[in-house]
């Protein structure tokens, strides 16, 4: 896991063309926002999040956040174990984020 500010996390998504992005807050927090084209896999809901990354294509990189960056470390941590070898922290998570929101409908 590579925990990346803002910036980081905005330049290396630009360049990354086998980027995923995945939002790991709760149904929630990502009807107030979140970033386009993210997935979304609840981590506080465990079974389904497990077969949800159990279903992910390890060779693709993975940009993971959530409110404040505490839940996607630990999915980078889980998602780790389970053998992905790219994975990419929020540092700060969507609180901090500067970056383009979208609304789901």
């Amino acid at each position: 896991m590579q925990n990346l500010n803002n910036q980081e996390w905005k330049e290396k998504i630009a360049e990354d063309t086998n980027a995923v992005i995945i939002d790991v807050r709760t149904e929630e927090e990502v009807a107030e926002g979140t970033m386009e084209n993210a997935l979304h896999h609840d981590i506080l809901n465990p079974p389904a999040f497990m077969d949800a990354i159990n279903a992910l294509d390890k060779s693709k990189n993975y940009y993971l956040f959530c409110r404040a960056g505490s839940r996607s470390t630990q999915a980078c941590q889980i998602m780790e174990q389970m053998g992905f070898d790219q994975t990419y922290n929020l540092t700060g998570g969507f609180s901090d984020w500067d970056g383009p929101v979208t609304q789901n409908s």
